[in-house]
């Protein structure tokens, strides 16, 4: 069959408009892909600092304070204790082997908390007469206790506060000043200290002397 001219033209516009559609079609496909690809990119998430993964996973454990107190006294083993921070005094008591048969401990508050350069005194009961210990007279009575009631001597390093209440012109508060002030001097030295305590002048001491001893 034999085409006009016409026909040919006819075709090849055909041709032409069917090529330039395909070509739009696969630009506008790979653009879209390139489109598309860009955004699933996703930027990587920043790593969490050094410091919050160190919280997160609870870190090093802190290391824990120590306190050094002396613990002297009527104990097994006199001496520098070391003690974690917040020990009581009953803490340190067991470290320095215990208190000896002779304790008072009701003169010591095992509740108490220590802190770091204390000195805890445990101080001894004192002795009670008759039964082999060493007594002396009454004040007042002169000479020696002959089959009567001795009266012993009241030790200001170890009596308890209701040991020092006994003596003359001693009560509460200044049974408290005499244990803060060994405490404080690490003992009495001589009877004669006791006149630097607070309250206690040469008229008190003088009628407490005879019944008190270091």
């Amino acid at each position: 069959m034999r085409l006009s001219r016409r026909h040919i033209y006819a075709y090849v516009a055909l041709a032409v408009v069917v090529t330039a559609v395909g070509v739009r079609y696969l630009v506008l496909n790979d653009g879209g892909a390139s489109a598309s690809g860009e955004r699933l990119l996703l930027a990587p998430a920043p790593s969490p600092p050094a410091s919050t993964t160190a919280s997160a996973t609870g870190g090093s454990p802190a290391a824990v304070a120590e306190v050094v107190v002396y613990v002297c006294g009527a104990v097994r083993s006199p001496g520098v204790i070391h003690l974690p921070s917040g020990a009581r005094v009953a803490d340190a008591l067991e470290l320095a082997g215990g208190a000896t048969g002779k304790a008072e401990l009701a003169a010591v508050n095992l509740a108490a908390r220590v802190t770091d350069g204390q000195q805890i005194v445990v101080p001894e009961r004192a002795a009670a007469g008759g039964g082999g210990s060493a007594t002396v007279p009454a004040p007042g009575t002169g000479g020696s206790a002959t089959g009567g009631a001795a009266t012993a001597l009241v030790n200001l390093n170890t009596a308890s506060l209701a040991e020092l209440e006994t003596l003359p012109g001693v009560g509460p508060a200044t049974a408290q000043k005499i244990v803060d002030y060994r405490t404080a001097q690490g003992g009495f030295k001589t009877i004669d200290d006791l006149k630097n305590v607070a309250g206690i002048g040469d008229a008190r001491f003088a009628a407490m002397k005879d019944a008190i001893t270091v």
